[in-house]
């Protein structure tokens, strides 16, 4: 293959069709603007996605209800029968839960939830605990640490 046959990809290239060449074209007069009004004019971009030509916007229109606190901590939860994917007497963290598949992204910190049973003896360190996943960690012979 030489650079003189090169051809572009099928479909890639298209004809771009000219407006404003007279009334036989489909596309004459107003160039497919319409007749006056912002749209018809030079620089017609909008301002932003929501611009409504001057009309009160709808998202002010409707009412707002609510409040989305900033310094939420959005906190990933795993219950305490999914630890059993451990092997007995190993330190469960978040690297260990993230190398397992348990956690994806840890967020703002990781909390152990008491649903489920422990039958395996672990030393959980991860940032929070519900009382009743600690009972069941320290019943089964193992540590809940707070990291």
């Amino acid at each position: 293959m030489r650079l003189g046959e090169l051809k572009p990809a099928e479909g890639s290239k298209f004809k771009t069709f000219r407006v404003g060449r007279g009334h036989g074209s489909g596309a004459g007069k107003t160039a497919g603007r319409g007749h006056k009004g912002q749209g018809a004019r030079a620089g017609k971009r909008r301002a932003y996605p929501t611009h409504e030509g001057g009309q009160f916007p709808l998202f002010r229109r409707i009412p707002k209800r609510g409040f989305k606190n900033r310094n939420a901590k959005d906190i990933v939860h795993i219950n305490i029968h999914n630890l059993d994917v451990f092997e007995a007497g190993s330190v469960v963290d978040i690297l260990a839960l993230q190398s397992k598949g348990l956690v994806s992204n840890p967020r703002d910190g990781v909390k152990i939830l008491g649903n489920g049973e422990l039958g395996k003896k672990l030393t959980v360190k991860v940032n929070y605990f519900s009382a009743s996943a600690k009972e069941k960690i320290e019943a089964a012979g193992g540590r809940a640490e707070v990291v």
